[in-house]
């Protein structure tokens, strides 16, 4: 089950448990589709799921809680972020079993009304996963930022990651076993029964050998870190997780660390699709590896191209990929952006096959690298939103591949004061643009930004965050996907006969 269809059934559910007893209308007789009769309404209940931020005692972690302003959503409510359980490990990276003691029923954050950013931090490695929930007008696009600063050793840099919805299926390309990789699936448990996964693993001759990766149980309200390397005795540098959820449901996020080239989180790409838009590589880059696998049983062919801010244009040398079917498959692109602003989009050459991609993008020279990861994401669609940004170090790059759009970006109040602006940019067909932000009047902490597409083509989005590190240019990248704010519910009428029935 996808996540729209989760969520549809969410909001149908929350909305008849307000409206009381409901009949769906059927077509009227002029054969109008009954879609056209359905209204997109606030959802009413959120819930996010943030994995463990670091397991070194160096780490500082800070958590930014935000939901936009929504018109027409219920009022009251609140948004809370938990703690989870946190299975200790065995030392092989693996659960055993052993429940790490609750912290208490305190929440680490709560929100305190939609429009302003609420924040709260962490510190070593210690601080737990955490499940957040919202409800009411805090639900709807409600968006959490993990940030973590690790100030040496391995995966030392800059650590940032969206809390993400529980799923049932997640596909991450870009992920290592090798010797300097130390590569962990966090999987995290919302609910009150036991949910049970399977880790498959794809590398360049297809499936890695692995029994120990069937049937992870992931207790209630709790959250496991997977150690990949512990899966395999299989050495590779780029592999496929795919991750499956036979009962139940979880949230999943890779946490890949790097002995020289630092770290950062690897979250789940956009579901597979014959076209892919990859947004927002850092203008700096100095190597960009594109990593894509393809889950039918036909090969893939795709052609390459990158939106620059002039035009879509192509990678010389570079022109196609051949993915063969049930093998991870690699592209080194290099410098590819140029010290110019870039997206990378991917399209069938003839037949449509399905396809996940993710980038692995290091900035920096010699021993001073950083790396992060940019996952196929979704469109921005009605609205999507990003938190936890700074008057310095934000870039937001926004892409139209196919046709032309207006966007409006409004920046939030920031968490400790200021007042919101708002702007709205044109991008041109097929180009990529780092806009100039309308950071918020008199702001105070960090603030929000929310990018809502006004008209034309489909607009894709994503944001880095730097800072500059004993000489490291430590950096992550966030892409905006659709938040999901909004649910289709098909028109209902009151009909009190079903009490007869």
């Amino acid at each position: 089950m996808n996540r729209t269809t989760l969520s549809l059934i969410a909001g149908v559910t929350a909305l008849a448990a307000v409206t009381g007893f409901a009949a769906l209308s059927s077509p009227d007789a002029s054969g109008a589709d009954t879609a056209e009769a359905a209204a997109l309404r606030p959802v009413e209940r959120t819930t996010l799921l943030c994995p463990a931020p670091s397991l070194s005692d160096l780490a500082d972690t800070a958590y930014t809680s935000f939901t936009p302003v929504t018109q027409g959503a219920a009022g009251g409510g609140s948004a809370q972020l938990r703690a989870a359980a946190v299975q200790s490990a065995d030392g092989k990276g693996k659960a055993d079993g052993k429940k790490a003691p609750a912290k208490g029923d305190k929440p680490v954050l709560t929100s305190k009304q939609p429009g302003t950013p609420a924040t709260g931090e962490a510190a070593g490695a210690d601080a737990p996963a955490l499940i957040g929930t919202a409800d009411g007008g805090f639900a709807p696009g409600w968006t959490v930022q993990q940030t973590t600063e690790v100030a040496a050793g391995n995966g030392r840099g800059l650590q940032g990651v969206n809390c993400s919805a529980p799923d049932t299926e997640f596909w991450f390309p870009g992920a290592s076993t090798a010797a300097d990789r130390t590569d962990y699936v966090h999987l995290t448990n919302p609910d009150d029964s036991a949910a049970v996964a399977d880790i498959e693993l794809y590398g360049k001759d297809g499936a890695v050998k692995s029994t120990v990766g069937e049937g992870i149980t992931v207790p209630p309200h709790s959250s496991e870190p997977i150690l990949l390397s512990t899966l395999t005795d299989d050495k590779q540098d780029d592999v496929t997780v795919h991750v499956t959820v036979r009962s139940g449901r979880v949230g999943a996020a890779v946490q890949a660390l790097d002995e020289k080239l630092g770290g950062d989180w690897l979250p789940a790409a956009a579901d597979p699709a014959a076209s892919l838009v990859l947004p927002g590589i850092p203008k700096d880059a100095a190597s960009v590896r594109l990593v894509a696998f393809t889950p039918g049983g036909s090969d893939a062919d795709l052609k390459v191209r990158l939106a620059s801010p002039s035009g879509l244009i192509t990678p010389a040398g570079n022109e196609t990929l051949h993915v063969k079917s049930g093998m991870t498959t690699v592209l080194d692109l290099g410098d590819v952006t140029r010290g110019e602003a870039g997206s990378l989009v991917l399209t069938a050459t003839d037949r449509a096959v399905p396809v996940v991609a993710a980038l692995r993008v290091v900035r920096g020279k010699g021993d001073k690298q950083e790396t992060a990861f940019i996952p196929a994401t979704a469109a921005v669609g009605t609205r999507a939103t990003v938190a936890d940004n700074s008057a310095k170090g934000t870039t937001l790059s926004l892409t139209a591949p196919t046709a032309t759009a207006q966007v409006k970006v409004t920046a939030s109040a920031g968490s400790e004061g200021g007042a919101a602006a708002t702007r709205t940019y044109t991008v041109k067909a097929g180009t990529t643009q780092d806009v100039q932000i309308p950071v918020p009047s008199g702001l105070k902490g960090t603030y929000a930004l929310t990018v809502e597409q006004v008209s034309g083509g489909p607009v894709y989005a994503a944001r880095m965050l730097a800072a500059a590190e004993d000489g490291v240019p430590a950096f992550t990248v966030q892409t905006l996907p659709n938040d999901r704010g909004t649910v289709a519910v098909p028109r209902a009428v009151e009909d009190l006969a079903v009490l007869q029935k």
